[in-house]
């Protein structure tokens, strides 16, 4: 029976990831039909491209500071590293997000962290953590330009800013290995391995330092097909953010690909010519790949050379 249920939601989960890949696929189709004439008649100009290579720049520097606010959360953990070591791991296994299943690239750096004597349990938490931290950063961010719905907006907030809290977050680890290990006193030295000491305050801002660098690289690509006015900028920035945070929540697509394009297009179209949106978010996937690409050969490169580093403090 119990095989029968896994097998009955193993099969809705990848029947709701079609659906959703096909109705996002289909939302992107009809809107490049109708509106690819005014993405032809976009021109760039110098400008433009200094102002798509100041993107590249800034969306590699957040690639960079994530890595880094990584290292923080397993530092709460009571797990310091060295913060090259992972920014290097982070830069090299970020680029595995696109792989089919949009997992791969926790996995690189769960394995990574074992490799340093870091538990397996301990690195995965480290994983969930950024990503409900990234999520908190997010709704945050979001926040900058509320809309109607702000009410839900940030009592989902708060529920996660509760949820990572060291009181709630420690008593589901608890029940975690005690529900896993029978063995109560191997449960009980596992358990203790994992605690958080502390609220992870440090890693939350830098999850919102690290979401600004993205929103900013954004803009720039944004103001390179066309003047933005001072008061677009929150708007542009809080559906920046809408768009990138259902990209990595919403199943669907490897690294978010569609889905973060189709909410872009929704939350903007009032904001901006249909041409333009579309231009944006087609450049804007561009520039982060080629970022991410640049940052995982920059620290194949660094480690290739074999280039000493000052041990972590």
């Amino acid at each position: 029976m119990t095989v029968f249920i896994r097998k009955i939601a193993a099969l809705f989960q990848y029947s709701l990831r079609f659906l959703i890949l096909g109705g996002v696929l289909f939302f992107l189709v009809a809107t490049i039909r109708e509106n690819w004439q005014q993405v032809l008649e976009i021109r760039l100009n110098l400008g433009s491209w200094l102002k798509l290579a100041i993107a590249l720049g800034l969306t590699l520097i957040a690639h960079t500071w994530a890595g880094w606010v990584w290292s923080w959360i397993l530092a709460q953990l009571d797990r310091k590293v060295s913060s090259g070591w992972a920014i290097r791991v982070y830069l090299k296994t970020n680029i595995a997000k696109y792989l089919p299943g949009n997992m791969w690239h926790f996995y690189g750096r769960i394995q990574a962290a074992h490799q340093q004597q870091i538990p397996w349990e301990c690195a995965a938490i480290s994983v969930l953590l950024e990503t409900l931290l990234m999520v908190a950063a997010g709704l945050g961010m979001a926040l900058a330009y509320p809309t109607e719905n702000w009410p839900y907006q940030l009592i989902l907030l708060l529920a996660i800013a509760v949820g990572v809290h060291p009181w709630s977050l420690n008593r589901a680890l608890r029940f975690l290995t005690r529900w896993k290990l029978k063995n109560k006193a191997t449960a009980r030295s596992r358990r203790d391995q994992l605690l958080l000491k502390h609220y992870p305050l440090k890693p939350i801002l830098g999850e919102l330092t690290f979401l600004i660098w993205r929103g900013a690289g954004f803009l720039a690509v944004m103001a390179a097909l066309t003047p933005i006015a001072p008061q677009q900028i929150l708007p542009t920035l809080s559906a920046f953010s809408w768009a990138w945070l259902f990209g990595i929540i919403i199943p669907g697509a490897p690294g978010g690909i569609g889905i973060f394009e189709s909410t872009a297009i929704a939350l903007l179209s009032n904001s901006f010519t249909p041409g333009i949106v579309l231009g944006g978010v087609a450049l804007y996937r561009l520039i982060n790949t080629l970022a991410e690409a640049t940052g995982a050969i920059l620290a194949w490169g660094y480690e290739v050379l074999n280039i000493p580093e000052k041990p972590s403090s």
